[in-house]
Order: C-alpha cells, then structure tokens, then sequence
C-alpha cells in the first residue's frame, strides 16, 4: 500500500518529520518556539563517520552545570 496522494491520510500522517517534531515540543501548554529549536548539529567526518555535536545555541546541555572544564 501507498501513502503518495492518500486523501484519507491523517494531517499527522501527511506531516514530514521536521514538522511533526516541532509540533510535538511546541504543543505543551508553557512551551513556545525556542523549544524546537535544533540541539544538535551533524556533520561528517573524513572517515565517513558521523558526528553529533550539542549546537551552540542548545538552551539545555548535558552534563554538570556547577563543574567546570572536564
């Protein structure tokens, strides 16, 4: 079965996977845009490898906020 051009698919199901995402962490109640902004960023190594990165504009980061360095 094939969903190109189903009329009978959902909105949710018609969304592409950026959307659904932005409308999952903007939907609670107190959230708002800066909540679906990118976290992290890819990129590919020489070797083929792939790399995440915490972007630079990420509100939350991991690890221990009161100690620094590492």
């Amino acid at each position: 079965m094939s969903d190109h051009g189903d009329s009978s698919a959902s909105p949710v199901e018609q969304m592409s996977d950026d959307e659904k995402r932005h409308d999952q962490l903007t939907r609670a109640p107190k959230s708002d845009e800066s909540d679906a902004a990118p976290r992290i960023e890819t990129s590919e190594g020489t070797d083929g490898a792939t790399r995440v990165d915490v972007a630079d504009t990420a509100a939350v980061r991991p690890g221990n906020p009161d100690k620094q360095g590492g």
